[in-house]
């Protein structure tokens, strides 16, 4: 006679990164997408545009999923996350993976609370909270961020990024600070994200009854409210959103979103970087220079960008986001328009 043993469904495991503006976590979330073997992964972003998927690893794409021929799934984020996960599952019943990506000023408790919540706590499991930090722009240091404070916090692996670009002393230094934040921290070293898949995936290293202690540090807005219940929290998505911009607002946090139909001047656009207020701490855009016919992604955090080409895919367009802490948005965006090339006479046009 043959006994069949039950084994209990874990649930999707889930793996969240968080991490502040310009810390690395796009970069990781490309290494995940390019080394992930053996699982069907799912990651779930904030917008495609931000990862940068190369048109021959696309199999398939519809609004907002992208499906790629490693076995990978791509899907934003929809308003609620639960719905967007709920989704994402109803879609596929072959996802081994799932990997959650915050954006840069989001506290991630309130994403780990909804997958403790009702709606996904039988159907997920909470694997792990990876946290980069930027190792050349220390943000709870720099900015004294109180988000950039909790993703620490939280965090169950910190990935210590662009480490390359630090001295050894000023590693351990950061290492120390860290500590000081979060004690028994589990800290790794990256350069351009690039760490092993089996360090960050599939640890089982969060745990729900750690949440409360990581609140019980010297945190440095005493009355900032992180008494949740836990695991048994009522309403995973009550005013979370809400709490996640009052964050912002306190803090200080504004953002510009400038788009143009016609080009930038090099020159002029490089005088704007020159003469960029160090109120602005991340960038990030596509644009289109009048000396070019090419298409440029634009990438900047702190006083460090990087700007890459390719070929336009549509109509040109200069699109760009700057984000910092109370930012003069008005005179910004009239600078970015001082930026506009003037209209090219006599038949003068790209390489003059």
């Amino acid at each position: 006679m043959t006994t069949t043993i039950e084994v209990p469904k874990r649930g999707l495991p889930v793996t969240i990164i968080t991490g502040f503006l310009g810390s690395g976590k796009t970069t990781l979330l490309n290494h995940i997408l390019n080394n992930q073997q053996g699982m069907r992964t799912a990651v779930l972003v904030n917008e495609f545009g931000e990862i940068s998927i190369d048109s021959e690893l696309i199999v398939s794409s519809e609004e907002d999923l992208v499906e790629l021929n490693n076995g990978c799934i791509c899907c934003t984020v929809r308003d609620d996350i639960a719905e967007s996960v709920l989704r994402l599952m109803e879609r596929s019943d072959k996802i081994d993976y799932l990997v959650v990506e915050t954006t840069g000023l989001a506290d991630p408790l309130p994403v780990a609370l909804t997958f403790l919540g009702p709606e996904l706590r039988d159907l997920t499991r909470l694997d792990s909270i990876v946290t980069l930090v930027d190792a050349t722009n220390f943000a709870p240091d720099l900015f004294n961020s109180d988000v950039a404070y909790s993703q620490i916090a939280y965090g169950d692996v910190i990935l210590l990024n662009k480490t390359d670009l630090v001295t050894e002393p000023e590693l351990q230094r950061l290492e120390k600070r860290i500590r000081e934040i979060k004690e028994d921290a589990r800290i790794l070293r990256s350069t351009n994200s690039a760490v092993p898949l089996e360090l960050i995936l599939d640890t089982d290293l969060f745990q729900a009854s750690a949440l409360p202690q990581a609140t019980a540090h010297d945190h440095p807005d005493p009355d900032h409210s992180h008494d949740h219940e836990h695991c048994d929290h009522p309403d995973p998505d009550h005013s979370h959103d809400h709490h996640h911009h009052n964050h912002i607002e306190a803090e200080g946090f504004n953002s510009l979103a400038f788009e143009s139909d016609q080009p930038f001047s090099l020159d002029a656009f490089q005088n704007f970087l020159n003469e960029l207020p160090d109120a602005v701490f991340r960038a990030k855009g596509v644009l289109w220079f009048s000396e070019s016919p090419e298409r440029h992604i634009f990438h900047l955090s702190g006083r460090r960008y990087t700007l890459s080409s390719d070929e336009w895919p549509r109509q040109p367009k200069n699109q760009l986001v700057l984000i910092g802490q109370h930012l003069d948005t008005a005179q910004l965006r009239e600078k970015l328009q001082a930026c506009i090339a003037r209209p090219v006479t006599q038949g003068k046009g790209f390489g003059r």
